[in-house]
């Protein structure tokens, strides 16, 4: 198979676009990509500082490479959540890459932020892991951001995590929720909260792979222990045959969303009253946060 662009031996096909590129091509049509996503959301410029959640895992890592090869002002943020055998295996891999491109790297712990790891939250879980873990990483990621004096914080969200976000919230018929996704996330502006941006919402799992081996960045593959039996990943295995058997679904199916997204914030997505929460004084549209109320299931 030969590139589209130069003729070279591709080293990647990508079904979707009906494209193949070799090394040189691909890389310079991913940061292409990137850098279009980027200006076509208006998420941030130059001037902003910019900071990047980085777990140490494919997308996380590549966001950041990529971003500081764009030329982007850029402090790394990971968030350890206390899964033993998997976090404290993955952050050696963002340690390094921060150390080699310059970057400030600051981790946030669930152990030292709230108290437990996500272990020993799990051995008292009354839901799923992810449930707890989703909110507490939503939670440190804000609060670490804020603290540094973030404009925004980028997030490795690629095309698969976004298509299975989206059929995961249309399952649940939370539009509410789905009116505040999108490539900016949130309905609601204020100064404790760091707008949310996802630059690589349109790359899919695969090309992020692929980049990485290709500009050697080293990262750690382990999944998740807690991710197995979530809906989730029942939802990514019937996306993923869909997507073999009919190229472009994914896509297909985040543009459609997109689309839409203006209809369902006009009227899914109207700022609630908000308040104080009674426990940490974060915001919330109750008396207490999520978070909070989390920590006090498990207690």
């Amino acid at each position: 198979m030969k590139c589209v662009k130069c003729g070279k031996k591709a080293v990647i096909n990508l079904p979707y676009a009906s494209k193949a590129y070799c090394h040189s091509c691909f890389t310079k049509y991913y940061e292409k990509r990137v850098k279009k996503t980027i200006m076509k959301h208006k998420m941030f410029n130059k001037k902003d500082l910019i900071g990047v959640g980085v777990s140490g895992g494919k997308d996380s890592i590549d966001l950041m490479y990529v971003l500081h090869r764009l030329g982007y002002n850029l402090v790394a943020i990971t968030i350890d959540e206390g899964i033993k055998g998997y976090r404290n295996e993955t952050i050696p891999f963002v340690k390094k890459l921060c150390k080699q491109l310059k970057i400030p790297l600051h981790i946030y712990s669930f152990k030292k932020e709230l108290g437990k790891t996500l272990d020993e939250v799990v051995k008292k879980k009354k839901r799923h892991a992810c449930s707890y873990c989703g909110v507490f990483r939503r939670h440190l990621l804000n609060k670490a951001a804020r603290e540094l004096g973030c404009d925004y914080l980028a997030v490795g969200h690629n095309l698969d995590d976004e298509a299975q976000t989206i059929l995961m919230n249309f399952f649940h018929s939370e539009l509410d929720r789905m009116a505040r996704s999108g490539a900016v996330t949130g309905v609601v502006k204020n100064n404790l909260f760091v707008p949310r941006v996802k630059p690589l919402r349109e790359i899919s799992e695969k090309e992020n792979v692929v980049y990485a081996l290709l500009k050697g960045l080293e990262y750690d593959d382990i999944e998740c222990p807690y991710v197995k039996d979530s809906l989730r990943a029942d939802v990514r295995k019937t996306i993923n045959f869909l997507e073999n058997k009919h190229p472009g679904i994914k896509i297909g199916l985040l543009h459609s969303f997109d689309k839409m997204l203006p209809f369902l914030k006009e009227n899914f997505g109207k700022e609630q009253k908000l308040k104080k929460c009674k426990s940490c004084g974060e915001i919330t549209s109750g008396e207490t946060c999520k978070v909070c109320d989390f920590l006090k299931e498990v207690k």
